[in-house]
């Protein structure tokens, strides 16, 4: 059974949404899924996992959450080399730069990214979003 962590932010409950249906999808593949606030999370904690999602919406002007998200990801930035994780979000404005810039880093940190586009949503997750988001969670459980 595979064990991921979701690693998650949310200000209107958007991306929460979307956590939760990943971990939905997690335990319909069979594997464990645990549900962290970003200060629950750090480098050491990896092996405790097979992969983890992180969770974050597009804040101001396209970037991460900067009180809780964006220090948590910095200092994993160092030990994210081969680490297997996926990112996701939801956002209101913009075109998702946000995703794309967080990505880029996780990818030049040399994270083994599940999708290297991430998994967004615009505005509230509809009812193909979550199921998006559930296929994520089954895709981790078995990855």
């Amino acid at each position: 059974m595979n064990k991921v962590a979701i690693v998650y932010w949310s200000g209107t409950g958007n991306t929460e949404k979307m956590a939760l249906c990943i971990a939905e999808g997690v335990r319909e593949a069979g594997g464990e899924a645990v549900m962290l606030a970003p200060e629950e999370f750090s480098a050491a904690r990896f092996s405790e996992f097979g992969a983890v999602a992180f969770g974050c919406p597009a804040m101001g002007a396209e970037q991460l959450e900067e009180d809780a998200v964006e220090p948590m990801f910095s200092g994993l930035e160092s030990a994210l080399a081969s680490k297997k994780i996926a990112l996701f979000g939801s956002y209101g404005w913009g075109d998702g730069q946000w995703m794309r810039d967080w990505c880029a880093r996780a990818a030049d940190a040399g994270a083994n990214l599940y999708d290297e586009a991430g998994l967004t949503v615009n505005e509230a997750p509809d009812a193909s979003a979550q199921e998006d988001c559930r296929e994520l969670g089954r895709k981790l459980a078995a990855w």
